[in-house]
């Protein structure tokens, strides 16, 4: 934060000569874009894969040094101009000045005492990127004939986000020009630190959006060179992989959802000001204010004159928030750890199982978590491995008979066993795949814990390591628990313990009890045929289609449907 840009570039939008042919580009653009729309790697082979498609991304980026655009002078030197900038344009800059918090890169401090709940930012939508912004620009005659850009908001964000950073008149340049030079997302990591990774449950993750973002990269390199819509676009003379990477990295981490102008569906946005809020456990406390068409926050919590000033970004796992956002949170008490669990087609009671799972809104295949909280499983997780366990006889009691439906309620709940037997198999397989996750670091959680003493560290490479900890922490914890569940069902068995009674009033006792494990699960009454249920949390989605180029998907920025934005907004009438 705040380091002096590398090249010198006397205005946005000119960029230094370079002898390498268009050709020549073309050719390994293309080499890059066939490399990454050959399909998906086969299992164990996708490090071997990272390893080639970088090999091309380098070279690209070796041609194309000395070309990309970077502003003179040092970030926090625009910091004044984008505050009288907001100030002209409507928004609200009293309370508050941007500061360099140190380690935590630039926020919001508090010029004054801010009370909780205290509404002090605003931002208009005139001063908002957004796609509805980037169809009546420049780039608007592409978006209109490129199927990949009407499909994938965020990358037409990216590349609007380009077109105004090379534009000197641009709008948004006051803007633009307080945006970091470099980003801390794995995409501007060194291969030894990538490295670091391996063996983590969110190293795939890592590995697949450095593919889509070169698969990406390659395509519109292409499009921009060729289509003709594309030739008044400030693009076509300079547009290297550095560039998208920057843009990609820059609406990763700072994206959100708003209204459209008719109010009628969402759009992507980045909103000046407000993104320069860094995260803090809590709630929500942005909305959209449709009446006043702008962007609201309120204050998360009391706040003292020159203390920084905290926004929550939503209920993410440091894996989430160290891909999509360049940043570990040490306090997060949402972090989880993925785990893919499925039923095998094979299995003779696959039928059973299968519909028991359809009646409880769970996939026979999916991904689930495990927490950092008490409580390492999920209602859905522990009524997946029940049902994974669970023999002939006692799927057809949860299949057949009057209280079927509404014993599938409780088999997310810890307090109705399907039987001691089931208890303990579940927990004995929990605990067997849990030790499996954990055999395939290479390293232990004490080694990890010592190697962050040590102060040569790179930060990509501590934060690549704490994630890495992290997640041994979180496996380790659900290993004991599982192992702790175990004996004491297993000693419920052995005493001739009787299963708690099972009767009709317990399902209102159990959807009325404060549990840890919320109770998610739907009767099969309730859903409607071929609607699909989801397990999040509730607030906006960013929605992507995934379309098909050279046979293989370009896919979204992120890998879910709320990687990267700062908050889920809520959208109110008026004032919040």
């Amino acid at each position: 934060m705040g380091k002096k840009s590398r090249v010198k570039i006397q205005k946005s939008g000119s960029a230094a000569t370079t002898s390498v042919s268009s050709k020549e580009m073309m050719i390994l653009v293309s080499e890059l874009l066939q490399k990454c729309s050959s399909g998906g790697p086969t299992a164990g082979k996708e490090w071997e894969e990272y390893l080639q498609i970088r090999g091309l991304v380098e070279k690209i980026r070796k041609k194309q040094r000395g070309m990309s655009v970077e502003f003179e002078g040092r970030r926090d030197d625009h910091f004044p101009h984008l505050m009288s900038w907001a100030r002209d344009h409507g928004a609200s800059c009293e309370g508050f000045a941007v500061t360099n918090f140190g380690a935590e890169g630039y926020g919001l401090r508090a010029t004054r005492d801010i009370k909780a709940e205290e509404l002090f930012l605003w931002i208009p939508r005139k001063m908002l990127m957004t796609v509805e912004s980037a169809k009546k620009s420049v780039l608007g005659p592409l978006y209109n004939q490129d199927r990949i850009l009407q499909a994938m908001d965020n990358v037409t964000l990216a590349l609007h986000l380009l077109c105004e950073r090379a534009n000197p008149a641009s709008f948004w340049l006051p803007y633009i020009r307080t945006l970091p030079q470099e980003y801390d997302t794995p995409l501007f990591y060194e291969q030894d630190e990538v490295q670091l990774l391996q063996g983590t449950q969110a190293v795939q993750d890592v590995l697949s959006q450095y593919r889509n973002t070169a698969r990406q990269y390659a395509y519109f390199y292409k499009l921009i060179q060729t289509h003709p819509a594309s030739s008044k676009l400030p693009l076509k003379d300079s547009f290297t992989f550095d560039d998208y990477r920057w843009a990609v990295s820059s609406v990763m981490t700072r994206q959100n959802q708003i209204p459209t102008e008719d109010g009628r569906q969402v759009t992507l946005a980045l909103i000046p000001l407000w993104d320069m809020c860094n995260h803090r456990n809590g709630l929500i406390t942005t909305g959209y204010n449709l009446e006043d068409d702008r962007c609201e926050c309120v204050a998360l919590q009391d706040y003292k004159k020159n203390e920084q000033i905290y926004i929550f970004y939503g209920t993410r796992s440091n894996a989430e928030f160290v891909i999509h956002n360049g940043f570990f949170y040490q306090e997060n008490a949402h972090d989880q750890v993925k785990i893919k669990l499925g039923i095998s087609k094979s299995e003779r009671l696959y039928a059973m199982k299968a519909e028991v799972l359809a009646r409880a809104g769970i996939p026979v295949s999916s991904i689930f978590a495990l927490y950092c909280n008490e409580q390492p499983i999920s209602a859905q997780l522990l009524a997946f491995l029940r049902v994974f366990c669970m023999k002939e006889e006692e799927l057809r009691d949860y299949l057949l008979g009057g209280h079927a439906i509404n014993k599938i309620v409780t088999l997310g709940s810890m307090e109705f066993p399907v039987s001691w037997d089931n208890e303990i198999k579940l927990w004995t397989f929990l605990e067997t795949r849990v030790a499996l996750l954990l055999k395939a670091y290479k390293t232990t959680s004490e080694e990890d814990s010592s190697t962050l003493e040590k102060s040569e560290l790179s930060p990509h490479s501590r934060m690549a390591i704490q994630l890495r900890l992290a997640e041994k922490w979180i496996l380790e914890k659900a290993l004991a628990s599982g192992r702790a569940k175990r004996v004491h069902f297993q000693k419920q068995l052995e005493e001739g313990a009787p299963l708690p009674d099972y009767h009709e009033s317990s399902i209102a006792l159990l959807e009325n009890t404060d549990a840890k494990l919320p109770i998610i699960l739907h009767k099969l009454g309730e859903i409607q045929e071929g609607q699909e249920i989801q397990f999040e949390e509730t607030g906006a989605r960013v929605e992507n289609a995934e379309t098909n180029v050279n046979s293989a998907a370009l896919d979204p920025l992120g890998t879910n449907s709320k990687n990267g934005q700062r908050e889920v907004t809520r959208v109110s009438a008026g004032a919040i």
